[in-house]
């Protein structure tokens, strides 16, 4: 079986794909691997519908796990002493310090309750927009890295430092009374409590900042970038809803993220092809190219 010769709307990128992914030759079940891994245009109502769909599902079997409140206050109890032992227990005094700061730590409340969400979606838009051909990996190493969270959440249950029992912690959003977060205040009834490890803050903000460090063509954009998940760290320890060490957690569900993407594509999403391609004719003919 021959391959066909394509190339991006830019005219910088070539791709050998197969004949028959391009839609002529037969069709194995080693064709049909190669038609879900070569990058094409996805479908905006299908990507709606996927992103909402995921997360409804995500949020559903994340407040299902059983909220064991004493197995994840003795969790708690564990990783502090952990965190003493390696001398990084420093949590408490960010908390107290950050908090003496009104204006600061209000607006760390507001950014802990929306930011997770809204640069999310905001960089899921831009690969759409702009990557294309890079968008379904991007999108399966966030989706990789949540559903792996979700088996954390489910073997280690751990309650966030404002819930220990003696920690002496300051829940933010209680002190303060600002709106917006679901693990304290009026609408924590809708979350659960004791889903702390690993921080998702984390990993999708970090996926964000790779993402962008990687595909950005701007400098002041990549530098950005990297500086959101060093600011949401800061944020998950701040306002007490997070141990360093859910971060790591984090990082962890990030890189088995990339690796299923590795093995699926052969390559992470910044060496695929940035935009859709499209075939050239046999007889050289040049096509309207594929935004």
């Amino acid at each position: 079986m021959s391959d066909s010769t394509v190339t991006d709307p830019d005219g910088r990128e070539k791709v050998a794909v197969p004949r028959a992914v391009m839609g002529g030759g037969s069709w194995g079940p080693r064709v049909w691997v190669d038609r879900l891994r070569s990058p094409r245009r996805p479908r905006l109502w299908f990507e709606i519908l996927l992103i909402a769909v995921s997360y409804w599902t995500y949020s559903l079997i994340r407040n299902a796990v059983p909220e064991e409140r004493h197995e994840a206050l003795r969790n708690a109890d564990w990783i502090w002493r952990v965190e003493h032992h390696l001398g990084i227990a420093v949590e408490g005094s960010v908390n107290h310090t950050v908090n003496s700061v009104t204006w600061l730590i209000i607006g760390m409340n507001y950014y802990y309750a929306t930011l997770h969400f809204v640069i999310t979606l905001g960089v899921l838009v831009w690969l759409y927009r702009w990557h294309p051909g890079r968008y379904s990996a991007a999108r399966l190493v966030l989706f990789a890295t949540t559903g792996v969270a979700l088996v954390g959440y489910y073997l280690f249950p751990l309650a966030p430092p404002r819930l220990m029992r003696g920690g002496g912690f300051v829940d933010t959003v209680m002190a303060h009374h600002t709106w917006g977060s679901m693990a304290s205040g009026d609408l924590k009834d809708m979350s659960n409590q004791y889903a702390a490890m690993p921080s998702m803050h984390i990993g999708w903000s970090l996926w964000c900042g790779l993402t962008i460090f990687a595909l950005a063509s701007v400098p002041w954009a990549r530098v950005l970038g990297l500086l959101y998940p060093a600011a949401t760290l800061t944020v998950i320890v701040a306002t007490a809803n997070h141990f360093w060490l859910d971060a790591v957690g984090g990082v962890v569900c990030l890189t088995f993220g990339f690796g299923v993407v590795r093995m699926w594509y052969g390559a992470l999403p910044h060496a695929l092809p940035r935009l859709v391609a499209v075939p050239v004719p046999a007889t050289g003919t040049a096509q309207s190219p594929v935004p």
